[in-house]
């Protein structure tokens, strides 16, 4: 019987949540399963993934076929990598404390990149939000000082005035002096009647 590793899907619609199983592959995919070696969840950043590694790498050792998807979850998990040392085991290459141990440091350097990417992750999300509260702050005082009435501005009285007056007051003298020479130009030209008047009167 031909038996495969692959994702069972449960969940809601738009949030799904796999199972990982072991099951014929004759089997529908939400159908009967052999054995369920853990879950998946990639609704989350980084994805959950809870498995069960030794009962997944007894099953590769046991001719079982992972999908592509659970291949990638099996290698992150490190069950591959388990089931590498233990071949070597069995090739008599080291010893199964030996594999255990390199098991171990590889487990201690998956989980530091893990949190790494976690950390990072965490605060990448806190200068966001940072930068978020910034600008809603910022447009909440623009708003309120839309909101408020602007002050009255007193009038003043300005120090340019006087030039104004003293510039009204030479233009006023100018009218004045060109108006005087035209009054006295009828008299200019009345007192030559009159002393023509006066030359006529002896000749009567």
């Amino acid at each position: 019987m031909p038996v495969r590793i692959r994702l069972q899907r449960h969940g809601k619609k738009g949030k799904p949540f796999y199972w990982i199983v072991a099951a014929d592959s004759r089997a529908k995919r939400d159908g009967k399963f052999l054995e369920k070696l853990g879950t998946y969840n990639p609704n989350t950043n980084p994805a959950t993934i809870d498995l069960k590694v030794d009962n997944a790498v007894q099953w590769l050792r046991n001719g079982a076929q992972p999908t592509e998807t659970v291949r990638a979850i099996l290698s992150y998990k490190g069950a591959l990598m388990k089931k590498h040392l233990w071949d070597g085991v069995k090739k008599g290459a080291f010893d199964e404390a030996e594999a255990e141990k390199r098991f171990t440091a590889w487990l201690e350097e998956k989980e530091k990149a893990i949190q790494a990417k976690r950390d990072g992750l965490s605060k990448a999300e806190q200068e966001t939000r940072t930068k978020a509260l910034e600008a809603e702050k910022e447009v909440n005082e623009k708003r309120i000082a839309a909101q408020q009435p602007e002050p009255e501005v007193e009038e003043t009285p300005e120090t340019t005035d006087a030039p104004e007056t003293e510039a009204a007051e030479s233009s006023e003298t100018a009218a004045e002096v060109t108006e005087e020479p035209a009054a006295e130009a009828p008299t200019e030209e009345a007192a030559p009647e009159a002393e023509a008047k006066e030359e006529e009167a002896p000749k009567e």
